[in-house]
Parts: structure tokens; C-alpha cells; sequence
């Protein structure tokens, strides 16, 4: 049986004793500010495609995405309306908040990112635009992987954007690929292999292509030429799995990419978001059903090839908004990741309800 600490520091070693660490692992600490941001319903949006107001971000805001940008923190975070429906039966929209200390934000007013009259309608509405994670271009343009909701099929999507508030969407990730072999096929969170410039994370090929981790039960990988069409990685014409679920471990019942990918000197890091099972297969030492936070590390010359991965969480949800809400079982979903002032900020959704923060020294 595994033990986890219930104190704010959230450090937690891979494997054997405290000093032999690896080297690759990131430990976090929870600051007392949390959480960062809360839902609000002072906030009104006229809807295009219902043409009425709604309290667009009402119900939760979690789940966030994040960025450095002159010397700014920006989140862009999900937000839903309408707090009487059921997990899955709101209609999500992102909005974007921008920080000078990566703990007070700031929001503006109305969501960046939401379902309209474009071509995509029919993937977006009427669940909504869902789980940003978003990279740096080296031409300056920022790329939005976010998953379209349609109540029937979830899709990873792509949105560019020079200035963070106005996106142009470019449809479903793998819609141009294969003959659209993957189009109807349920994908989310999709997270870009990066390299940190500065205080910036921007995406670099590897092998002359883009890589990207993405799934759910189970890791899968894709490619891309240009970060808008992503074609998925195969093997023997079905989906390569680059990393699975453990039975009896935190990430039982699925593994989901986390914030970018970074390469590192050790490899290319992933943080990943890995559910325990709610039956036989879970670890027992944590809640069924909960969300923790794990780490792996890919072979940059193959980023297929796993060389070391976390058997432990190094976060999980243990303070009380992390416990309460709309997902009671707790959660810790990680996506935004940024370098800031010295500092690495961990952005993360709290029980599908709140926006939380950790941070590495």
C-alpha cells in the first residue's frame, strides 16, 4: 500500500529513498493563496448561436491552460453556465485572466473561445469548448489544442491566435488526416513537445516533425508539419498506445497528457493526469476515482519510447476545494504549465469546479 502526505508540500519521490530522487522530477508545493480563480456569475455573454445572455461562467471554472506573455502570466481557463446540470449536460466556453504575480488574476470579460456560427458548430455546441492547452509557435502565433463537446463525441480540436483573445478555429485535429480515418473517433487533451525559451515553452520538432501526446485510456502520439493537422501515430493500422493504464496504481483507469511537454536533458518530461479505478483494478491507497498528477519521461530521439516513469502521484487533491464541488472524488487536472521569475507555476483544475496553483521553487 502507498501513503501520501495530506500537508500542503506535494513533493513526493518516484521511487526508493527521498535522496535518490531522479534528477527529471519536478516537485510542487500548494501556495495559501489557492484557489486562483472561482466561478462568478456577474459575468454575461451574449450566446450566437442561442442568441440569448447567459452567466457564462457561473457554474465552474477549472481546468486551465497558461502562458507567459510580457512579463504576464495569462490563464485561459473552462468555464460553464448553468450549475443545474448534470457532469457533461453544460455548455463549456474558455475564457482568458492575466496575472503580473501568477496568483491575482484578473479576467476579462467575456470568453475568448466558445461555440458559434463557424463551420465547427456541429463539433462545438451544445457542450462547448472544453480543457485548453495552448503553446508558442516560433513565428510568434500562439496554438490551442482544446476538445470539442458535442454531447455525443469528444474531439481535439485546434485554434490559432497572435494576441490571445481572438482565435481563428481550424477544426478537428485529425479531420485533414488519413482520410479522416480518426475524425469520429473520441480524443482529447493533446500536449505539444515544446522546448523552454526564456519564460515561454515553444514548440520544436523532433526528427523534422511536431509531436503530440494525446488520450485518455491509454497514451497515444501524433505528428504534425505544421501544428493545425495532426495525423496519429499507427501500428499496424491501428492506434499506437506509447504509454497504458496500471492496474492497481494511481493511474488505473486512464493516463491524460497533461500541460506541453518539455525537453529536458533527460528526455522530454510529460505530466499526465491519471485517474484511479473505481473497482478491483485501483490503488487502494487513495480514493476511487480520483485524479492525481504523475510523471513520465520519453526518449527525445524516439518520443515514442518511454525511458522512466513516476509510480507514485507527485499531487494529488488534498485540500478542501480539491474535495468538494462538482467532482467530489477530488481532482488535480493538470494543463498549464509555465517558467515565471524563476519559478515553474502549475496550473490545475480542482474537483471541476475551481482553478488551483502549484508551485516549484
Amino acid at each position: 500500500m502507498r501513503i501520501f502526505p495530506v500537508l500542503i508540500v506535494v513533493s513526493l519521490l518516484a521511487c526508493g529513498p527521498m535522496e535518490e530522487k531522479p534528477e527529471w522530477l519536478l516537485g510542487f508545493s500548494k501556495p495559501s493563496e489557492n484557489p486562483v480563480l472561482v466561478a462568478d456569475s456577474s459575468y454575461l455573454f451574449h450566446c450566437p448561436v442561442t442568441d440569448k445572455d447567459v452567466r457564462w461562467q457561473r457554474a465552474d471554472v477549472f481546468n486551465p491552460a497558461a502562458v507567459v506573455r510580457n512579463d504576464t502570466v495569462f490563464v485561459l481557463f473552462r468555464a460553464e453556465d448553468n450549475p443545474k446540470a448534470a457532469i457533461g449536460g453544460r455548455t463549456s466556453r474558455i475564457g482568458l485572466a492575466w496575472s503580473v504575480d501568477g496568483k491575482a488574476f484578473t479576467k476579462y470579460p467575456e470568453p475568448v473561445l466558445y461555440p458559434d456560427s463557424s463551420q465547427y458548430l456541429q463539433y462545438d455546441f451544445p457542450g462547448g469548448c472544453e480543457d485548453p492547452r495552448v503553446v508558442k509557435r516560433q513565428d510568434g502565433t500562439y496554438v490551442m489544442l482544446y476538445t470539442s463537446w458535442n454531447n455525443d463525441v469528444a474531439r481535439l480540436s485546434v485554434a490559432s491566435s497572435t494576441d490571445l483573445i481572438d482565435w481563428q478555429k481550424h477544426g478537428p485535429a485529425f479531420m485533414r488526416s488519413l482520410d479522416g480515418k480518426y475524425l469520429d473517433v473520441w480524443s482529447k487533451s493533446g500536449s505539444i513537445v515544446c522546448r523552454q525559451v526564456g519564460n515561454e515553452l515553444i514548440a520544436e520538432k523532433i526528427n523534422g516533425q511536431y509531436w503530440m501526446y494525446w488520450g485518455e485510456r491509454g497514451m497515444n502520439i501524433a505528428t504534425s508539419d505544421n501544428l493545425i493537422d495532426w495525423r496519429p501515430v499507427e501500428q499496424d493500422n491501428e492506434l499506437l498506445y506509447v504509454m497504458q493504464t496500471r492496474p492497481g496504481y494511481f493511474d488505473s483507469f486512464l493516463t491524460e497528457p497533461g500541460p506541453p511537454a518539455i525537453i529536458t536533458s533527460q528526455g522530454i518530461l510529460l505530466m499526465y493526469n491519471g485517474k484511479n479505478d473505481e473497482g478491483d483494478l485501483a490503488d487502494d491507497s487513495i480514493p476511487k476515482g480520483t485524479y492525481c498528477g504523475g510523471q513520465v519521461i520519453f526518449d527525445v530521439k524516439d518520443p515514442t519510447k518511454v525511458l522512466h516513469r513516476m509510480d507514485e502521484p507527485f499531487i494529488c487533491p488534498d485540500l478542501p476545494h480539491e474535495v468538494t464541488g462538482q467532482y467530489a472524488a477530488g481532482t488535480t487536472f493538470l494543463e498549464g504549465l509555465v517558467p515565471f521569475k524563476g519559478q515553474w507555476l502549475l496550473y490545475y483544475g480542482t474537483a471541476d469546479s475551481m482553478v488551483g496553483l502549484a508551485i516549484k521553487e
